[in-house]
C-alpha cells in the first residue's frame, strides 16, 4: 500500500501474486469521513462531518454529493448501505443531534426516521444483520447501554428493553470513530466495543440485542481516551478488536486483540498493531487476512490478528471490504481510497 508515499511491506491475500496498494480517489471535499459503506468495487458511500454524504458508482472516479438538505450542522459517523440506492446514515451527538436518516433513491431524497429525544442519550454506531433488521447503540443511560432496533430497513426504530444488558462501568462509553463500535455477523450475533473506563470490554448478543454477555479485553483502558474503537468478525466465532489511545503522540501498547470463541475470551496479539487504530476489516473469503487503519497508517495481518505489519503511512479512520474482493478506506480531509492490485 503506497498511496501515502511510504514504503510498502510486501503482502498479498491468498491467490494474489502481488501486494495491493491504496489508490486515493479525490472527493473534492475536506470533510472527515468516519462512516463508510463499501457495496462493491464500483459502489461506495461515505458519511462524515458537516452533514456530508457522498456516493460513487464508478469506483471513485467521480463522487456525487448526496448530503441530506439542511444537515450541515450534523456529524455523520456511520453509514450502512444495501446497494447503490438504499442507505441509512447515523448522526451523533447529545439529545436531538443523534438522528437516523434513510434514502431509497441514491440520496436524491432523505427521510428522517429517528430523532433522539432523551438528552442523556448519545448514539455512536449502527449495524444491520440483513436488509430489514438492524441495531443502533447509545452510550449508557441509567447505567446501561441503550439499543435501538429496526425490523423494516430503518424506516422505524424502537428502544429495546435493557433488562438483558449488563451494567456499564463508571465512565464507560463507545467511540464514534469509525462506525465499527457496533458490528454484526450472520442473522443474530452482534458485538459492542467499549472504552473510557477501567477496562476496555466487548459485549456480545446472540439474539439481536435483547440479552448480552460481556468480556474484558487486553486492550488498555483506564483513561477516557483509551479502549476498543473498532471490531470485525469474519464469522460468529473469529473476531478482531483494535483501539488504543486516540490522542496524537500518546503510546498505544496492546492496541489489538483477537477472539476465537465469539468474544467470550480475548487474547492479546503477539505482535500488536503498533499504534492507535480505529477501523478494521477482514479481507473477503480469507481465513486470516485483515486490515487495520488509523491516523498514522494501515497494518495487515495474515494470521487472524496474531501479528500485524505496517504497510502504509497514510491517514484513514475506517475501512470496509466487499464480496467482490474490494476494500475501501476513508478518513480526514476528504480522503477515500480503494485497494488496487499491484
Amino acid at each position: 500500500m503506497r498511496a501515502s508515499g511510504a514504503p510498502s511491506t510486501a503482502w498479498a491475500p491468498p491467490g494474489v501474486l502481488t501486494p495491493p496498494s491504496w489508490s486515493l480517489k479525490p472527493t473534492g471535499t475536506d470533510a472527515r469521513f468516519r462512516g463508510l459503506a463499501a457495496v462493491s468495487r464500483s459502489t461506495a458511500w461515505a458519511a462524515g462531518s458537516k452533514g456530508t454524504v457522498l456516493r460513487t458508482t464508478d469506483g471513485g472516479a467521480s463522487w456525487r454529493d448526496v448530503s441530506p438538505p439542511g444537515a450541515g450542522a450534523l456529524e455523520f459517523r456511520d453509514v450502512e448501505a444495501f446497494d447503490g440506492r438504499r442507505a441509512v446514515v447515523l448522526a451523533i451527538g447529545e439529545g436531538d443531534a443523534s438522528r437516523v436518516l434513510r434514502t431509497t433513491d441514491g440520496g436524491a431524497t432523505w427521510t428522517e426516521s429517528f430523532r433522539n429525544a432523551d438528552p442523556r442519550a448519545f448514539y455512536d454506531c449502527m449495524t444491520f444483520f440483513d436488509r430489514r433488521h438492524g441495531l443502533a447503540m447509545s452510550d449508557p443511560v441509567d447505567g446501561k447501554y441503550r439499543i435501538l432496533s429496526t425490523a423494516d430497513g430503518g424506516r422505524s426504530w424502537r428502544v429495546l428493553p435493557d433488562k438483558g444488558m449488563p451494567a456499564a462501568q463508571p465512565g464507560e462509553s463507545a467511540f464514534a470513530a469509525s462506525g465499527q463500535c457496533l458490528v454484526s455477523s450472520g442473522p443474530r450475533d452482534v458485538w459492542l466495543a467499549t472504552g473510557g473506563a477501567a477496562r476496555a470490554r466487548v459485549l456480545h448478543s446472540a439474539d439481536r440485542g435483547r440479552t448480552w454477555t460481556v468480556a474484558d479485553t487486553p486492550v488498555p483502558g483506564g483513561d477516557p481516551a483509551r479502549g476498543v474503537f473498532g471490531l470485525a468478525f469474519r464469522d460468529r466465532a473469529h473476531g478482531i478488536a483494535v483501539g488504543g489511545d486516540y490522542r496524537p503522540g500518546e503510546q498505544s501498547p496492546r492496541a489489538s486483540a483477537l477472539t476465537r470463541d465469539g468474544g467470550r475470551t480475548w487474547q492479546p496479539s503477539a505482535r500488536p498493531a503498533p499504534a492507535y487504530r480505529s477501523g478494521v476489516a477482514w479481507f473477503p473469503y480469507s481465513r486470516g487476512t485483515a486490515l487495520a487503519v488509523g491516523p498514522t497508517g494501515t497494518d495487515v495481518t495474515t494470521d487472524s490478528g496474531r501479528t500485524w505489519r505496517t504497510v502504509d503511512g497514510g491517514s484513514y479512520d475506517t475501512v470496509d471490504c466487499t464480496w467482490d474482493l474490494s476494500c475501501w478506506a476513508a478518513g480526514e480531509k476528504g480522503r477515500v481510497a480503494r485497494l488496487e492490485q499491484g
